[in-house]
């Protein structure tokens, strides 16, 4: 089966080994995904604000491997503090209310940066080639 990698062009995939997404037949894995503001600009300061930031990669990432959101049948979300959650399901709710993919999530000590309140990962399911 063909194997699509999808790059956001961080300098840390080559290093670390990963991609934002990986398309296989008619899977796609989006890697965990933090709220990172181009040109190294400072993330939204609230976890709302960074959720949305997170599922706008997210969105991008599953258009270049020939997918949408509309097609994510699974999300995972790592706060930092679980007083976050509302905030952030309240962004999580306002892409997927009606699409509904299982989710899980999870309050962890820390995320990489520390300006990162959130970090999400999805996982979708689509119907057609792979646009690689």
């Amino acid at each position: 089966m063909e194997r699509q990698l999808v790059s956001s062009g961080s300098p840390y995939e080559r290093v670390v080994g990963f991609s934002r997404a990986v398309r296989v037949g008619d899977r796609v894995f989006v890697a965990g995904t933090a709220p990172v503001m181009p040109d190294g600009a400072d993330p939204p300061s609230d976890a709302y604000g960074q959720t949305k930031r997170c599922l706008e990669i997210i969105g991008a990432a599953l258009e270049e491997a020939g997918a949408s959101l509309a097609d994510v049948v699974r999300t995972r979300i790592y706060l930092v503090q679980t007083e976050d959650f509302e905030e952030a399901g309240r962004a999580h709710g306002e892409v997927f209310s009606e699409i509904r993919p299982a989710n899980t999530t999870l309050t962890v000590k820390e995320l990489v940066d520390p300006r990162w309140l959130v970090e999400l990962e999805a996982e979708a399911v689509v119907t057609g080639p792979s646009q690689a």
